[in-house]
């Protein structure tokens, strides 16, 4: 053996890997395409819905613990089906921002799942949250939303 190679397969083997990431580090100059434009669009309404979910899932934990409303309205004086639901908005948003904001499919499934239980209470059950046909109209518009650019991301992927 030559005594520029090392004995040692070891140090061998560790030195022709560092040697073949500083080659691929130095050859994979990272160039920005519109390639993948959809979902980078998808990804930043993710996010965008994220920082609302948590909004909202803070808002709820707040009417739990009474920081908002006047002492009328205070949690413990509302109806049951009022509390389940507000209890149940408070976790499952709160869960949900975390996954959006990490762009994971569970993440955008509980997300659905926020966007739809909040349109039924509000159709459905207008006793519980006042059926407010804003709100329902929102989250209709977000679903829409995230369809039309979950579709387009999944489009400019090859087959």
């Amino acid at each position: 053996m030559s005594e520029s190679t090392p004995r040692d397969p070891v140090t061998r083997d560790l030195s022709s890997r560092d040697l073949a990431m500083s080659v691929a580090a130095i050859s994979s100059e990272r160039i920005e395409s519109d390639e993948n434009a959809w979902t980078r669009r998808l990804v930043l309404f993710l996010r965008v819905m994220a920082v609302l979910s948590m909004a909202q899932g803070l808002y709820h934990w707040a009417q739990v613990t009474g920081f908002v409303g006047a002492e009328d309205d205070a949690f413990e004086v509302q109806s049951m089906a009022w509390q389940t639901s507000t209890v149940y908005f408070a976790v499952i948003e709160l869960v949900a921002a975390v996954g959006l904001w990490l762009a994971t499919p569970w993440g955008a499934v509980l997300w659905l799942t926020t966007v739809v239980s909040m349109a039924v209470i509000e159709l459905m059950f207008p006793a519980i949250y006042g059926g407010n046909l804003i709100i329902v109209g929102l989250q209709a518009a977000f679903l829409a939303a995230y369809l039309a650019l979950a579709w387009m991301a999944a489009r400019e992927r090859p087959p």
